[in-house]
C-alpha cells in the first residue's frame, strides 16, 4: 500500500511523518511505502506523469497548487485510490467532498483520529478491491459494473442506460420487468437513490443539488420529480453530512 504525503510546511509534514511511523509500528502485517513533497507543484506533475499512490494525505492549503487541484486531478484518472484532508481551516469541507475525501482533519492531528483515518482508508481500499458488481444483459452478452463506476441509470425506452464514470454507457436488452424491479438490487446500496421515476443516481457521483434537478460530476442534468424532491434533499443531506 502506498501512501503519498504533501504539506508545504516542513514542520507538519514531518509530524505527519510521526503520525505514519508510529501507524506501521501497529500495523506490521501491512508492508506500506511513502512518499512525501513539500512542493505541491511537485506532486502534481508527478501525478500527471502517470504516477499513483493508494492513500493520498494532502494539506488543502499550499502556495502552488492547492489540495483541492491535487485531488481533482487524482479522481480525473483514479477512482480507486482514497484521499484524506489535513488542513489548517474547516472552510473547504464541501470541495473536499467534491472530490470525495474520506476524512477532513484540523491540525494539530490527534494520533487517535490520525489513525482511525488510516484505518478507515484501508478498508476502503479492500472494499474497493471485492466490490459489489450489478450485472446487466446487453446485445453483447452479460456486463458486470462496479457499483463506484456508476454515475447515473436510465430508463431510456425499455432498455436500462447506465452512465460510468468514464464518459461510456453501457446499454441494456429490452427490459420486461419495471425499472424499479430492474434497480432493486442496487438501490439497497444506500449510494443510490431514485430521483424520477425514470432516473437513479450514485450520490457520490452528485456535484451538486439544484431547484428541480441534480447536476452529476459529468454535467448532466438529471431530473428529481416532485413527488421525490422532499425524500432526495433528505438523502442527499444525510450523505454529505456522513461522509465527515
Amino acid at each position: 500500500m502506498k501512501i503519498v504525503v504533501c504539506d508545504d510546511s516542513m514542520v507538519d509534514l514531518e509530524k505527519i511523518r510521526g503520525l505514519l511511523t508510529i501507524y506501521k509500528e501497529r500495523h506490521k502485517a501491512i508492508q506500506l511505502e511513502t512518499e512525501y513533497f513539500t512542493d505541491s507543484a511537485k506532486l502534481y506533475r508527478w501525478i500527471q506523469a502517470g504516477a499513483q499512490g493508494d492513500i493520498y494525505i494532502l494539506d488543502m492549503i499550499m502556495s502552488q497548487r492547492t489540495g483541492i487541484d491535487i485531488g481533482a486531478l487524482i479522481r480525473s484518472t483514479d477512482e480507486r485510490s482514497v484521499i484524506i484532508y489535513i488542513t489548517s481551516s474547516d472552510d473547504f469541507a464541501f470541495e473536499a467532498y467534491g472530490v470525495r475525501a474520506v476524512r477532513y482533519l484540523l491540525k494539530p492531528v490527534p494520533e487517535k483520529l490520525f489513525i482511525e483515518a488510516l484505518d478507515y482508508a484501508a478498508a476502503d481500499l479492500s472494499k474497493e478491491r471485492r466490490e459489489a458488481v450489478y450485472t446487466v444483459k446487453t446485445k453483447e452478452g452479460l456486463v458486470a459494473i462496479p457499483y463506484s463506476k456508476i454515475e447515473y441509470i436510465e430508463n431510456y425506452s425499455r432498455t436500462l442506460n447506465i452512465c460510468l464514470t468514464d464518459g461510456r454507457c453501457v446499454q441494456s436488452i429490452f427490459i420486461r420487468k419495471s425499472f424499479d424491479e430492474e434497480t432493486r438490487q442496487i438501490t439497497e446500496n444506500s449510494d443510490f437513490v431514485q430521483v424520477h421515476k425514470s432516473f437513479l443516481v450514485n450520490l457520490y457521483h452528485v456535484d451538486k443539488l439544484a431547484p428541480g434537478s441534480v447536476i452529476m460530476e459529468n454535467g448532466a442534468r438529471i431530473p428529481i420529480s416532485k413527488a421525490r424532491t422532499a425524500d432526495v434533499k433528505k438523502e442527499y443531506l444525510k450523505f454529505v453530512s456522513e461522509q465527515y
